[in-house]
């Protein structure tokens, strides 16, 4: 009687990221897969697994234990690293061009001028610089480069930058520079976008309440939906920084 081997999907998430590294994939910060279970005395519980790359995906599941939420988030992690092999995948000329054209037509209704992607002080045209600066490479692997434009698009970052005469391809460079030889998106950053969320709590009582609440609702809505969580998960924790920070001043 033939008997099907059970697939540990923990272990097969990290020999397929391996794999992919001694095929010679441009992974800067290794091919390690880190999970972070989310603390909880009862059930359901729920783990987070982050991708070299940036992606996160989470436990899409009613998880009973704690292991079972870890091979939860393993799973829909490696469905969608697998998904990402398909040469659709992979930003080329032609990826470029339609991912262009759909961000264009989202922000503007696609009445947006067709001139401006080629303007690298436009958002559009910073979103295509920033493309063709990662030519080659997959969605997966472009996640955490993508995730701190949103986060500073989120935070108001970018339009300070603006008013301080830095064009969009100046902040495209930099941390696309900083991709190169560490992480983009590190705790000092988080710090510093949590400390502007504390000023704007004591400038108007309430604001980081609402936000955390949003920021909450959002990245649950979209764990169960087995969505890419990366964003709204650097939200959240970013809005809890501020929150413990703001907390422990106030009691102090």
């Amino acid at each position: 009687m033939f008997m099907a081997r059970t697939v540990n999907v923990v272990e097969a998430l990290q020999e397929f990221w391996q794999m992919k590294q001694a095929r010679g994939a441009d992974l800067r910060n290794g091919a390690l897969v880190i999970y972070e279970s989310v603390p909880s005395s009862c059930q359901p519980y729920v783990c987070y697994v982050t991708l070299p790359g940036g992606s996160c995906f989470g436990s899409f599941q009613n998880c009973p234990t704690k292991a079972e939420a870890r091979r939860s988030a393993a799973k829909i992690a490696l469905m969608n690293s697998v998904f990402n092999e398909h040469p659709s995948r992979r930003i080329s000329d032609d990826f470029i061009e339609k991912a262009v054209t759909e961000a264009r037509a989202s922000f503007k209704g696609g009445q947006g001028d067709p001139l401006e992607a080629d303007n690298p002080n436009t958002g559009i045209g910073a979103f295509r610089f920033m493309l063709e600066s990662n030519k080659g490479r997959t969605m997966l692997e472009f996640q955490e480069l993508m995730t701190v434009f949103q986060l500073l698009h989120w935070n108001g970052s970018l339009k300070a930058m603006r008013e301080r005469q830095c064009s969009r391809q100046e902040v495209v460079a930099h941390y696309s520079n900083r991709s190169l030889c560490s992480r983009a998106l590190d705790d000092d950053m988080r710090s510093q976008m949590a400390l502007d969320w504390i000023a704007r709590e004591q400038e108007q009582t309430g604001a980081l309440g609402r936000e955390l609440g949003l920021a909450e609702r959002e990245l649950e809505a979209a764990r169960l939906a087995g969505r890419e969580l990366r964003f709204p998960k650097e939200k959240k924790d970013i809005l809890m920084l501020a929150h413990t920070q703001l907390s422990g001043s106030l009691s102090s």
